[in-house]
């Protein structure tokens, strides 16, 4: 590690914080990002990472994708963020385009947040006041943000450092998969939303069983409760649909997008909202107040990111990337079967499993070490998050299996000893 990088991590320790820079060195991750391009990351040492954290999915295009740049560098000729109290072309025509694209014909409304949490905040209330009712009903080990609400819905893991836990019985968990739990936490009919990221990404990417996700949508419409749909890390094209929700045919009330939909150019999120969700919106329009929600230069980058996504050679990459990473990363599974035990996969959103409580922390560092960025789960250390791009070239690809089968290797070694268990 170079002098100038030490001095950097210690001012950062300093002046930034000190507990995540001091617990990403004991992990091993020393990383300091500089210059990135496309799948690509750089080390302000000057090394190169193939990059599969993306930012949980907000690189799902790459790093500075070239039409990003120059739309936003356009755009800064006419527009800056605007002012959230007025009409504003771009923020209607963001507007308009996601209903074009939305999973059912009903979703009308576009409300707009800065990031994902509030975006979530911005759903969570706005099926409150559609449904006069506030209990919400998310799922354990659940992970929706950590701004006021959100937080609630998820994991005490955050909620707890912060005094935030819900102590007025309106946030309610149930076990992912578990149908009898779900009806069991609506049957009284006082819950406003199940809210449910598709694939629950902090979480390591538990995959829906057959049904599960249909089946939720008719208990919240068989008990007077609204669905929303976290589509933050899912949507976009990460499951080879546009929306995660569509794979499982389930239209939900509310819907939320984020991460990706900057295309890690601009910070924006967005609520859909369906029609008979939106009544607050005519009732008082200045119930939800946002000064960097929907900014305009956002809105922009977020038009032609919606656009990208939705060419067909798109869709054919996902799919084509999605199943050429799975035949490699089966190989390895089979190869290291005592260490590399599994693979949750729908598309590219995938979750690779070790059979150690903490076994995706040492593969993270290993990758790490061998040019792959790749995340551990943070609620369940056994997944490593795993999420390539959706314009992966294969070359990329290739790359990418050479050095993961390198990494689990020292991962398993370093875990297990030398002495391999044959199946």
């Amino acid at each position: 590690m170079s002098q100038e990088k030490l001095e950097f991590l210690e001012r950062s320790r300093e002046f930034w914080n000190p507990g995540k820079t001091q617990d990403w060195q004991d992990m091993g991750v020393d990383l300091v990002i500089d210059r990135r391009e496309a799948y690509y990351l750089y080390d302000m040492d000057g090394r190169r990472l193939i990059d599969v954290h993306l930012n949980g999915g907000t690189y799902n295009l790459g790093h500075r994708h070239p039409e990003l740049v120059e739309v936003l560098k356009a755009g800064t000729a006419r527009f800056d963020m605007g002012n959230h109290h007025f009409p504003a072309l771009a923020r209607t025509a963001l507007a308009e385009a996601l209903a074009a694209c939305a999973p059912g014909p009903d979703f009308k409304y576009t409300a707009y947040g800065s990031g994902g949490g509030e975006a979530i905040d911005i759903a969570l209330k706005t099926a409150r006041h559609a449904m006069q009712k506030k209990k919400i009903v998310s799922i354990v080990k659940a992970y929706h943000g950590h701004t006021g609400l959100a937080l609630k819905t998820g994991d005490d893991r955050f909620s707890k450092l912060f005094l935030s836990e819900d102590t007025a019985g309106e946030f309610v968990q149930v076990p992912f998969n578990d149908l009898n739990a779900m009806e069991d936490a609506l049957r009284k009919r006082d819950v406003a939303a199940v809210i449910m990221e598709t694939i629950p990404a902090t979480y390591g990417f538990p995959m829906p069983r057959e049904g599960y996700l249909p089946a939720v949508k008719k208990l919240c419409e068989r008990y007077d409760a609204l669905y929303i749909a976290d589509e933050v890390q899912t949507g976009l094209m990460r499951c080879g649909e546009m929306w995660g929700c569509m794979r499982y045919g389930v239209v939900p009330d509310i819907m939320v997008t984020g991460k990706g939909i900057s295309g890690g150019m601009y910070p924006i999120a967005c609520v859909l909202i369906s029609e008979k969700c939106g009544g607050w919106l005519k009732q008082d329009g200045f119930g939800h107040i946002s000064t960097m929600g929907g900014a305009e230069l956002g809105c922009i980058v977020a038009m032609k990111t919606l656009e990208i996504v939705q060419r067909p050679e798109v869709r054919s990459m996902v799919n084509f990337i999605a199943d050429f990473l799975r035949a490699g990363l089966d190989r390895i599974m089979a190869e290291y079967s005592d260490f590399f035990i599994g693979i949750r996969q729908h598309g590219v959103v995938m979750g690779l499993e070790f059979n150690h409580p903490q076994g995706a922390k040492p593969v993270m560092k290993h990758l790490y070490q061998n040019g792959v960025w790749a995340i551990f789960s943070t609620l369940d250390p056994r997944v490593l998050q795993f999420k390539p791009g959706l314009l992966l070239t294969q070359n990329d690809a290739e790359d990418l299996l050479r050095r993961v089968e390198i990494a689990v290797d020292l991962a398993r070694k370093e875990i297990m000893g030398g002495r391999r268990v044959i199946n």
